[in-house]
């Protein structure tokens, strides 16, 4: 499964993560109002961001996403732990600028993902800040189940009760939101 491809839909271009995208990044990270139903609330401060960059960078699957329309950098969003026995993968690490809050970037850039994603697994896991009220409310619209929870330490991070969100590719292929062209009728064993 490649880990970093370039998706894109008409409201946001996801595109590999690279080392010298930090500054850029970096520009939408510090506005603290962005982590603010966070675990990890400090991440608009640039040494603690430092942290979660480098953690983006050496997950091999970190995105930097694009306002489609204008090319502006308006977040990030990362594959991560793929387990290729139960053939899961998680996706997160999340944000986007406040201003696109409330639309529909984070369901189009999360449906590019899950769709990217079912061609190679049957299940995609998401750990939500048990706090981050905005963020399960928007992957519950798309169908993700809480299976679970857990004391989870981000990359560099204090541990954090979690939440953990489950979406099965058999009910993703029901949805609305599944996009049958990228996924194979021999996936839908």
């Amino acid at each position: 499964m490649n880990l970093q491809p370039t998706l894109e839909n008409e409201r946001v271009k996801l595109v590999p993560l690279s080392p010298s995208d930090f500054e850029k990044l970096f520009a939408v990270a510090s506005d603290p109002e962005v982590w603010e139903q966070h675990p990890n609330k400090d991440r608009y401060k640039r040494e603690i961001f430092e942290k979660f960059f480098e953690g983006a960078i050496q997950s091999g699957g970190a995105f930097l996403v694009h306002d489609a329309r204008t090319n502006e950098v308006i977040g990030s969003s990362r594959f991560y732990d793929l387990n290729l026995e139960t053939k899961t993968i998680l996706i997160g690490y999340t944000f986007l600028a406040k201003k696109n809050w409330g639309g529909t970037y984070n369901q189009a850039m999360k449906n590019l993902m899950i769709n990217h994603a079912f061609q190679f697994v049957d299940h995609i896991q998401l750990h939500v800040g048990a706090k981050n009220i905005r963020s399960q409310t928007a992957i519950q619209r798309l169908g993700a189940k809480k299976i679970g929870e857990l004391n989870l330490a981000y990359y560099g991070e204090q541990k954090n009760l979690n939440f953990i969100f489950q979406i099965d590719k058999s009910d993703w292929k029901k949805s609305v939101f599944c996009d049958k062209t990228k996924l194979h009728e021999e996936n839908f064993s």
